[in-house]
């Protein structure tokens, strides 16, 4: 099973039933991922907590006039197929109301920041 898949999914659900937190288990790429998105304003809050022995991450899921700010997720490369673009690749989403979120030599950027920084990298996901 894809972990990032399930974290997304997981994030997604949790929203459309008005969730204030889900939690899932921790590993170093998912944490870097809800960094992005806490800097784009999906995410409230992240934090690292201990259950039973096993690290697990508790996110704070963002709401805007009682609406989710996560209503559907995208995943575009998959462990079966990668997908990299180019810098001049990178779109808007949504006509900018989505966001892009990439694996860059320089850490998982949003598709914005990776245009600003001028790399590019594997998609991992769309969410809006």
């Amino acid at each position: 099973m894809d972990s990032i898949s399930n974290m997304l999914i997981i994030m997604k659900n949790g929203s459309k039933v008005d969730k204030e937190s889900v939690f899932f288990p921790y590993s170093k790429i998912k944490h870097a991922i809800l960094e992005c998105l806490k800097k784009e304003g999906y995410v409230n809050n992240i934090s690292k907590k201990i259950s039973k022995n096993q690290q697990i991450l508790e996110v704070g899921l963002a709401y805007k006039d009682k609406k989710p700010k996560i209503t559907e997720v995208e995943r575009i490369s998959k462990q079966s197929r990668r997908v990299y673009f180019r810098m001049k690749d990178i779109h808007k989403v949504r006509n900018g109301s989505g966001l892009l979120v990439l694996s860059t030599p320089k850490g998982i950027l949003s598709g914005k920041d990776a245009r600003h920084e001028q790399v590019g990298g594997e998609a991992l996901f769309k969410i809006w």
